[in-house]
């Protein structure tokens, strides 16, 4: 195996920030400093980080949490918020953030070990879609507003992809997204005249937030991680 994915295997980090690890010089194999990522490997090459020998790759797991409001998404915070790592406790693994969530939104965020799931699930190629239930202002929804973010607006970044877009009340919708700009979902909506006032994230991919209290959090399913790798 090679080095940058058995480290992202052991927990470390996502494989492109374990390459970045790897390069500063930070891992040695049999005592010997390596900085190929490519450096083939195995549970008895003595791999260690930072002088930290690694046990080997952990089992792999998946997590989903329905993040509340004021929680980062982020494996730790310098002004002492709550992350989203509290909300999971499991001993031993070291799990971190798929993608984020603003701290101003709630919802369903995955948290896992699997550096390359990871990577192939945020990966702006694989597309992934994930739904949104937004409440916002500006009066009544038209079919205008909507029509536009299904054809996609102008952000100040650039026209944004087209959106999958339906009124679930006169001030609710629900969006399909399959890019993930930082606060594009708000951003779209405030171009449409209809700015978010509370918004939830309820699909990623496969997975719905559907009987997951604020909160809370599950392990997925085999079937649930394989539905996944498939996207």
């Amino acid at each position: 195996m090679r080095l940058a994915r058995y480290l992202a295997h052991a927990g470390v980090a996502s494989r492109r920030s374990a390459e970045a690890v790897i390069r500063a010089g930070r891992v040695t194999v049999a005592g010997e400093t390596v900085t190929d990522p490519a450096r083939d490997v195995d549970e008895q090459s003595a791999v260690a980080v930072d002088g930290r020998a690694l046990d080997g790759p952990e089992p792999r797991v998946v997590y989903a949490v329905n993040k509340p409001v004021g929680v980062v998404s982020t494996a730790r915070d310098t002004h002492g918020r709550p992350t989203v790592l509290g909300l999971v406790s499991v001993a031993g693994l070291r799990l971190y953030p798929v993608g984020r969530l603003d701290a101003d939104s709630s919802g369903l965020l995955l948290l896992t070990n699997d550096g390359e799931l990871a990577n192939r699930l945020t990966h702006p190629s694989f597309e992934v879609p994930k739904t949104y239930i937004a409440t916002v202002g500006g009066g009544s929804v038209s079919e205008r507003a909507l029509a536009a973010l299904r054809r996609g607006v102008e952000l100040d970044d650039g026209l944004s992809a087209p959106a999958g877009a339906r009124r679930l009340a006169q001030n609710r919708i629900e969006l399909t997204m399959r890019e993930g700009r930082n606060r594009q979902v708000r951003r779209m909506c405030a171009a449409v005249g209809h700015p978010v006032v509370d918004l939830t994230r309820v699909g990623f991919g496969p997975l719905r937030l559907d009987g997951l209290q604020q909160g809370a959090s599950r392990r997925l399913s085999v079937a649930e991680v394989e539905r996944l790798r498939a996207l």
